[in-house]
């Protein structure tokens, strides 16, 4: 026996370890299945509370169908008002032309109008006199008007190669 556990010694310890934590394991999950038995009565009313957030799903469903249905309807009538307003602007077009008169210009006005109307907020911003940022006889190859900043070639060395 003596030669045997001399031997053996150290897996027949392992395996007692795993034999007893294998025990020990199975115990546990046993013990929790007898205790999940007597909650039938949460089995019970689940029922309810999985309706309950079915219909509430539902609930939300239906809402954002709604939302998205009335953002359809304000689109749809956007664009009959594009519409009918390209379609005036059309029938302007075609009596100015019948008139003899040029088209481009009262098309120019009425878009200007249309503009001015969506854009009253904005504010048209005039553009500053703007002075240039060198004086116009600058050329940077000439190495003139250039300041004491100039580029040079470096010496020729025997690193140079050749």
């Amino acid at each position: 026996v003596g030669s045997v556990l001399s031997s053996y010694g150290w897996y027949l310890l392992l395996a007692g370890v795993a034999v007893y934590v294998l025990v020990q394991k199975v115990s546990r999950s046993l013990a929790a299945r007898s205790s999940g038995r007597p909650g039938a009565a949460d089995a019970a009313e689940e029922p309810d509370v999985v309706v309950r957030r079915q219909e509430a799903l539902a609930a939300a469903r239906l809402r954002m169908q709604e939302e998205l249905n009335a953002q359809a309807e304000r689109y749809k009538e956007k664009q009959r008002q594009l519409e009918e307003e390209r379609r005036r602007q059309k029938i302007a077009m075609w009596e100015s032309m019948q008139e003899g008169k040029s088209y481009k210009g009262n098309l120019k006005l009425n878009q200007q109008e249309v503009e001015s109307g969506a854009s009253a907020s904005a504010v048209p911003k005039s553009k500053p006199n703007k002075k240039p940022l060198r004086g116009g006889g600058y050329n940077p190859l000439s190495g003139e008007g250039g300041g004491t900043c100039s580029w040079r070639p470096g010496r020729r060395g025997p690193s140079a190669g050749g």
